[in-house]
């Protein structure tokens, strides 16, 4: 999987960067077929400085991305990975039962008649 890494006007440390990218890393075993994540970190100066974390995964046929605020970064990337673990765990599934069904049909269509139908 590759992994990109970006940090919207601020300069992130080496230990949130590190920290993001393992976290990432680690939803290879919910499912094996992620392309590319592309992790973004960015925070608003308000009155209580609010971390964002985006994570966008590039899976086969479409992007699952989680969007999450906090007051720390480690925690919103943590939040924002519980909900691709569950994102990935239920596109997972959907795919296999679609790939079930068109087995199930094709092996349908190439079973041999039964002799005692005529």
């Amino acid at each position: 999987m590759d992994i990109h890494f970006t940090a919207r006007k601020f300069r992130a440390h080496k230990d949130v960067r590190d920290h993001a990218i393992e976290e990432v890393k680690k939803l290879d075993k919910y499912f094996d077929g992620i392309v590319r994540g592309d992790v973004i970190l960015s925070y608003e100066r308000s009155v209580a400085s609010i971390k964002t974390a985006e994570i966008n995964l590039h899976v086969y046929g479409t992007v699952l991305s989680a969007r999450e605020h906090s007051d720390d970064f480690h925690k919103s990337i943590g939040l924002a990975v519980d909900k691709l673990e569950r994102q990935l765990t239920k596109y997972k599934t959907k795919i296999r039962k679609k790939n079930k069904k068109t087995l199930r049909s094709v092996k349908e269509k190439n079973l041999p008649p039964d002799e005692g139908e005529e």
